[in-house]
């Protein structure tokens, strides 16, 4: 279910080249960018809309389901519904922002604590999360969880603002990082999320059980900026402005720096390696960095300036600035 996203669409084609026959369930939209591969078979529904699922589904089974699309636990309820006695394995898509925030220790594994008080989005993955293991410990509902952290392609700039942080680094403006820019980060590129997730399809090992797919490579925020401005021919000019001002000008902002981005999150990926031992990120941020820009230049209509967001900048930066960057 989805398919076409940001993550996704890097599995749905892993997927084809690897020979699984791939049913794609969506409301299509996201198809001119990130296109499905040839050969994948697409059903035409919308999942909030149970009845228009079954009718696409038919008498269909499945080896396995993968759920990108469920972010609250009524949207896993019906997922459970619809797909009980209908699949081998039903994947959910979680988050590793579900885990402990800030978290007591490093690095992240599997089993450390699911708590984060600052993001609802959050919250709502760990309740999804609850809801599949009771229905696999009460009814054996073959569910098995995967975590991703802060994954993307070439069209996700990894700061809020998006092409907006681009734009200010070529113009010569500063840019705001959260915090002092030292706290560690993991980027993972959706063709290495890929690589982890593909093998886990009708994997026996993996029912009942979760998982978190992340690269390797642990990068600061002012690595991240510096490594971003250099694909984009500039500098980063960098105002570190604390998370908690930031979220007193903007709470969405806020909120996903506060439940997400503010903490140092490295993940430790020996548990995936047991069932996928030939499992390795290859792609280096600043790879993927030069990619992000390339795909922007390539076309300027994607070049879109987020006004608003802009301002808030702005303020922070005057507010936060050293006289000496003045």
């Amino acid at each position: 279910m989805g398919g076409t996203g940001i993550i996704s669409s890097a599995c749905s084609q892993l997927a084809v080249e690897r020979g699984i026959e791939l049913f794609v369930l969506n409301r299509g939209g996201t198809a001119d960018k990130r296109p499905l591969p040839a050969g994948a078979i697409v059903l035409r529904a919308d999942i909030r809309d149970p009845g228009s699922v079954r009718a696409a589904l038919g008498d269909l089974e499945f080896d396995a389901v993968v759920d990108w699309i469920a972010f609250t636990p009524e949207h896993v309820r019906t997922s459970v519904e619809l797909f009980r006695g209908r699949t081998g394995q039903y994947v959910f898509i979680s988050s590793a922002s579900a885990y402990q925030t800030p978290p007591a220790r490093l690095p992240i594994l599997e089993s450390t604590p699911l708590r984060n008080p600052y993001w609802q989005y959050s919250r709502d993955k760990i309740a999804c999360e609850d809801l599949l293991v009771r229905a696999y410990r009460e009814e054996a509902f073959p569910a098995t969880i995967i975590r991703p952290s802060h994954t993307y392609d070439r069209t996700l700039v990894p700061f809020d603002g998006g092409w907006t942080v681009l734009d200010r680094m070529r113009r010569g403006r500063e840019i705001v990082v959260h915090g002092d820019g030292t706290s560690l980060w993991t980027l993972t590129h959706h063709t290495d999320f890929a690589r982890g997730l593909v093998p886990l399809l009708g994997h026996p090992a993996a029912i009942g059980d979760v998982f978190h797919i992340t690269s390797d490579e642990a990068l600061t925020w002012n690595q991240i900026a510096e490594t971003l401005a250099a694909a984009a021919g500039t500098t980063a000019r960098i105002v570190h402005v604390p998370s908690a001002a930031i979220a007193a000008q903007d709470a969405d902002w806020g909120a996903g720096l506060l439940g997400d981005k503010t903490h140092s999150m490295v993940f430790d990926n020996t548990k995936l390696r047991r069932l996928v031992p030939d499992f390795v990120a290859t792609v280096p941020f600043s790879q993927g960095a030069r990619e992000i820009v390339a795909w922007y230049d390539a076309d300027p209509t994607r070049q879109r300036i987020d006004t608003r967001l802009d301002a808030v900048m702005d303020k922070l930066v005057e507010a936060y600035r050293l006289p000496s960057s003045a």
